[in-house]
């Protein structure tokens, strides 16, 4: 009826020394490659030697004919009428058939082992959903087999039972006193007896595995035979559940016809009769029925658990499976068709052993039932054993199942075996065979939902490795497996139904955040791969539109330790953009045995999984910073998802601060810091490079062998950029950036706790331009404007600063200023900031610059000549890039310029976004470039000097 799970058959007394010697030592994964030494060597010890007949077919047989073959086959039809029956039959037939491919297909592209479903779900679709599933396994395996104890109570009391009205019993073998509480004796002692044979005997059942088969197969061949050899009889029915044995209600008939074969009889029986059940006195429904007599489908999986034992598990299991399956079905049907036409609709209903009292000799059907059932309860008690036996071994639920573990000298799990035992006996509290089939066959839908889904998922990921030799099966099954367990599991019971599904996405989500990484593999992966890259293909460069624009950034990191502030501030202004950290590593490849890049990435994932942020990592090996950022550049990203934004830590001379020290290994390294295994102690995240003082900068300072990053080329790389059309972001003073106590400031500040953003969108170097409306301040108020969308930058107040020269309407440039803004839908307030004096400062230099060079002396040489036309060339051609009189820019007028920055604020913003004008077209000015930049700069607090070179902003809808 239910699965033969794991190591039950043949396999029982072969495989529990196999399974020994696959277990584990602790705190190691319990896993084996495909192909192990250990494995071959485990194989040629327990060589395969089972047939199809005997490793498949005979397993899923004793597994799917039990309870309902002899005692509810005519419950069903006297219920349901035979057309409801058949239809009953095909309806679970074909959720079983699609489970059947899946379980096929699954189960030829490797061997299994123990844990027969759970196993297969967890291997396939990873161990959230295999935990979660293999504990409902588990427990559909412990109320199976207090079903078929309940099964072969009921078959024991029907007829050695003296019936609980009865005064005197009514032949002499009925000797057992009836009633709940004796029933509940008798099925513990039934119970005792499985968990004997389980715990000292289970080789036994399993060798007499065949001779039940032969049982069962001979009891089934004199029912038919009986069909036709015995004459009518008037047979008498229980009185259980006849209110009128004690006057209590209306009378009921006491006896029943077996007619033969009549047509009367069949026209009487084709129709549905729902009454009530006279074992639990519930009244029966189409669903309630199908529960029932779904336990006789189940039990498709007993033949895939034995894949370990057969010759060749790939030709085997299909073809066994599908041959047990097709038997069952016919033998199903023929007993229905059998049963309506020669039973009276009364005997169907209210005697559900009326088998054996139309048998040729009436023992052969309680000796079929007695063996079925015992056999299915004891095998359903070791499969929930070896079932809970690998979830323990696996470590899913940590020390909870730990005790699970332990086994016998000779392999035997006996504490799960004792646990699955006492969780049969809670449930045979429950009484009647009927009461619990609703929950077991719920709990078999949803197993067999979840082995649909581990096909589907396999199939849709398209993994190379998943090559089934069996592939008669397509994703339209696994989906119509999937949507038949579903309607089926509601139908029944949508209360339990939704219980069983909440209480596994609860396991879900409890192994998911609790249990170890494995190393069985994800398909969760496989399907993310699978669906990115199609959509990747699918994202057209060349259908972007400004409209949907959004940062896509590439964040270069020399040391994490002093950048945390920094990488945490650009994940909130990404807007679910590209993310990718990147990291220049100076060396040459060709001088070195391997690359020194491989073991770094698991530092830097653990880095982004301990900031909490939503970034790649992209790592690379140069032989310069500025090479290596170039390649960066060039490669990041693919397809559409590709870095439009680099930004930089500020080249100054600021010392570092280690942002990522672990005050437990602080104390670690203070008692020993000396020790080559001291590495290895640390967890990765630690394992970047220490900061060693003054000589590193802050976030684009030292970056291996000694090497320092020169301003000449810090330049040099901002200019690279812009010329491979990025925008470039230099960030200062986010080294002792702390998000939360920057967004949290105190009450008691001269703010009452608010946050600024500040924005000043005009190029201060270029104090003969104060344009607020070209592409790189609408960049800037883009920017801002994204960090104030983020949750938590939401309260924080934009402030946009203009500056303003006396003479010039204030009004109108602000007027102006906030229409453009309404026109962005940009909320900020605009604060007109007079410049005047370092405007004056400015100009007094450039008067005295003119006077200077107002002649050219005719002792000028050629290059000189060539420098000022140079300078010209660039007044025209760059309104908005680095002016050339930027070189005649005084360090008053900058200090000027930061001092008027500094005052305008009250109180200090959390961040600044400054205007970043292009690097000159003269590379020899790329030193005083950069001084300009730090003076402007200077002591501003976390600040971001902004350049941006396309478009990122419409007002169109």
């Amino acid at each position: 009826m239910t699965e033969r799970t794991p190591l039950l058959h043949y396999r029982l007394s072969a495989s529990v020394n196999e399974s020994e010697q696959r277990s584990p030592p602790a705190g190691q994964a319990p896993e084996q490659h495909p192909g192990s030494p250990r494995q071959r060597s485990a194989h040629q010890r327990q060589p395969k030697k089972l047939s199809i007949f005997f490793g498949v077919v005979i397993p899923t047989l004793l597994s799917m004919f039990s309870v309902v073959l002899f005692l509810r086959i005519g419950f069903v039809v006297g219920q349901s009428g035979l057309y409801q029956a058949i239809a009953m039959f095909l309806v679970a037939y074909f959720i079983i058939s699609m489970t059947v491919l899946s379980v096929c297909a699954i189960s030829t592209n490797g061997a299994l082992d123990a844990g027969g479903a759970y196993y297969m779900i967890s291997r396939a679709l990873g161990p959230e959903f295999g935990g979660s599933i293999g504990i409902m396994f588990f427990l559909a395996n412990v109320c199976g087999s207090a079903l078929y104890v309940l099964g072969l109570v009921e078959a024991i009391v029907a007829t050695f039972g003296v019936p609980e009205d009865a005064t005197i019993a009514t032949s002499s073998y009925q000797i057992l006193p009836s009633g709940y509480w004796w029933s509940l004796l008798y099925a513990t002692a039934i119970a005792l007896l499985c968990l004997l044979v389980c715990l000292v005997g289970a080789h036994i059942y399993a060798k007499a595995t065949f001779l039940i088969f032969l049982v069962v197969m001979f009891v089934l061949g004199t029912i038919f035979v009986s069909f036709f050899a015995v004459s009518p009889r008037t047979i008498p029915l229980p009185s259980i559940g006849n209110p009128a044995a004690n006057g209590t209600g209306p009378l009921l008939p006491t006896t029943a016809n077996f007619t033969g074969f009549k047509l009367e009889t069949l026209l009487g029986n084709l129709w549905a009769d729902y009454t009530g059940d006279y074992t639990t006195g519930y009244m029966m429904t189409f669903t309630t029925v199908f529960a029932v007599m779904f336990n006789g489908c189940t039990g498709i999986m007993a033949g895939s658990n034995m894949s370990g034992e057969l010759k060749n598990p790939s030709y085997s299991i299909p073809r066994g499976t599908i041959t047990a399956v097709i038997f069952t079905f016919i033998i199903y049907n023929l007993l229905c068709v059998l049963v309506a036409c020669s039973c009276d609709r009364v005997l169907l209903q209210r005697d559900y052993s009326f088998l054996r009292d139309i048998n040729i000799w009436h023992p052969f059907v309680t000796v079929g039932v007695y063996s079925s059932t015992l056999s299915a309860a004891m095998s359903n008690l070791i499969g929930a054993s070896r079932i809970l036996y690998a979830l323990a071994r696996d470590d899913l639920f940590g020390k909870v199942l730990s005790p699970a573990k332990k086994t016998s000298h000779s392999g035997n799990p006996w504490v799960s075996v004792i646990i699955s035992w006492f969780l049969v006996q809670l449930v045979l509290f429950s009484g009647k065979l009927n009461t619990i089939a609703s929950i077991v066959t719920i709990f078999f839908l949803l197993v067999y939902a979840a082995v649909d889904l581990a096909c589907l998922a396999l199939e849709w990921a398209s993994a190379p490795n998943f090559r089934p030799t069996f592939r008669y099966f397509t994703w339209h099954t696994c989906v119509l497996g999937i949507i038949g367990c579903a309607v089926m599991m509601f139908l029944i019971n949508a209360i339990y139904a939704s219980a069983s599904i909440a209480f596994m996405l609860l396991l879900l989500l409890l192994i998911h955040y609790l249990s170890p990484t494995s190393s069985w593999g994800y398909i969760s992966q496989a399907l993310i791969f699978h669906q990115v890259r199609k959509y990747l293909l699918m994202l057209d460069v060349r259908k972007d539109h400004v409209k949907f624009w959004r940062p896509q950034v590439l964040l270069m990191v020399s040391n994490p330790r002093s950048s945390v502030g920094l990488i945490t501030f650009i994940n909130d202004i990404k807007k679910s953009g590209l993310y990718v950290l990147g990291h220049v590593q100076l060396g040459d490849l060709s001088t070195l045995p391997s690359d020194p890049l491989q073991s770094q990435y698991d530092s830097w994932l653990y880095l982004v999984d301990h900031l909490n942020i939503k970034a790649f990592v992209n790592l690379t090996l140069a032989n310069s910073v500025r090479h290596g950022i170039q390649h960066l550049l060039f490669i990041s990203g693919l397809g559409g998802m590709r870095p439009n934004t680099l930004v930089l830590g500020f080249y100054d001379d600021c010392l570092p601060k280690d942002k990522l020290i672990d005050p437990s290994l602080s104390s670690i390294q203070c008692t020993d810091s000396s020790g080559p295994s001291e590495p290895e102690q640390q967890p990765p995240l630690f394992h970047f490079t220490s900061l060693r003082g003054s000589s590193d900068r802050q976030d684009c300072g030292e970056f291996g062998d000694g090497k320092v990053l020169g301003p000449q080329e810090y330049v040099a790389i901002i200019a690279d950029a812009m010329k491979m059309l990025k925008n470039v972001v230099l960030a200062r003073y986010f080294n002792n950036f702390d998000r939360a106590q920057v967004l949290s400031p105190p009450s008691s500040s001269p703010g009452k706790g608010a946050v600024y953003v500040d924005v000043w969108p005009v190029n201060l170097l270029r104090p003969d331009s104060s344009s607020y409306v070209d592409t790189c301040s609408l960049f800037l108020l883009q920017l801002a404007c994204i960090l104030n969308m983020v949750r938590a930058w939401r309260k924080a107040t934009l402030r946009l600063f203009l500056c303003v020269e006396e003479g010039r309407s204030v009004r109108g440039s602000e007027e102006k200023l906030g229409q453009l803004l309404k026109e962005l839908r940009i909320k900020a307030q605009v604060y007109p900031v007079p410049w005047d004096q370092q405007v004056a400062l400015h100009w007094q230099r450039q008067g005295e610059w003119g006077k200077k060079h107002s002649s050219q002396s005719p002792d000028a040489t050629t290059e000189e000549k060539k420098l000022r036309a140079c300078e010209e060339e660039e007044d025209e051609d760059y309104v908005n890039s680095f002016p050339s009189n930027a070189t005649r820019l005084s360090d008053d007028y900058l200090s000027a310029v930061n001092k008027l920055i500094l005052d305008a604020a009250h109180p200090a913003p959390a961040v600044r976004f400054l205007y970043l004008p292009r690097p000159p077209a003269d590379t020899r000015r790329y030193t005083t470039y950069l001084h300009q930049l730090e003076l402007l700069t200077q002591d501003l607090g976390p600040t971001l000097l902004i350049h941006g070179v396309t478009p990122v902003i419409t007002t169109d809808l």
